[in-house]
């Protein structure tokens, strides 16, 4: 059974993120004193006002902050979003979220699963157990097309 916990249970951390404009819509920049709530260059669960969607966490150009550049329907799509779209932007523009604004990130389950929310609002997670390691490197090897022993 999954459980439901609320964006301000003690468990939750949450980080202030700004909402920064892009040529092709709005990504997020997350401090770097709060780098260490998140994976760089991985691909985590992101729930937007109840769904579950996808994101890459990216390294900044320059300096230590990450960024989230959008939020798309699958992992792979958020891997490589050319000709996708972006839920983020939608989401920032249902919101009123404007650029320079602040939107909250909870770190619901480390490395796995992430929240946005308005700042002001409360939100709900499912809360469930990441993947055994082992488990999403081999998703992970089956969608890349097997091992490298084989190519």
């Amino acid at each position: 059974m999954v459980d439901r916990v609320a964006s301000d249970h003690p468990s939750v951390r949450t980080v202030r993120s700004t909402c920064t404009e892009t040529a092709t819509g709005v990504r997020l920049e997350i401090p770097a004193d709060d780098r260490d709530a998140f994976p760089t260059d991985e691909v985590v669960r992101l729930v937007l006002d109840g769904d579950e969607l996808f994101a890459r966490v990216e390294r900044a150009l320059t300096g230590d902050e990450l960024s989230i550049p959008g939020v798309y329907e699958t992992p792979d799509l958020a891997r490589d979003p050319s000709g996708a779209t972006d839920q983020l932007s939608a989401w920032a523009d249902d919101h009123g979220i404007p650029t320079g604004g602040s939107v909250l990130v909870d770190v619901v389950e480390p490395e796995f699963l992430y929240g946005l929310r308005e700042p002001g609002e409360t939100a709900y997670y499912d809360a469930h157990e990441p993947p055994n390691e082992s488990l999403s490197e081999i998703a992970r090897s089956l969608e890349d097309g097997g091992n490298d022993e084989n190519q």
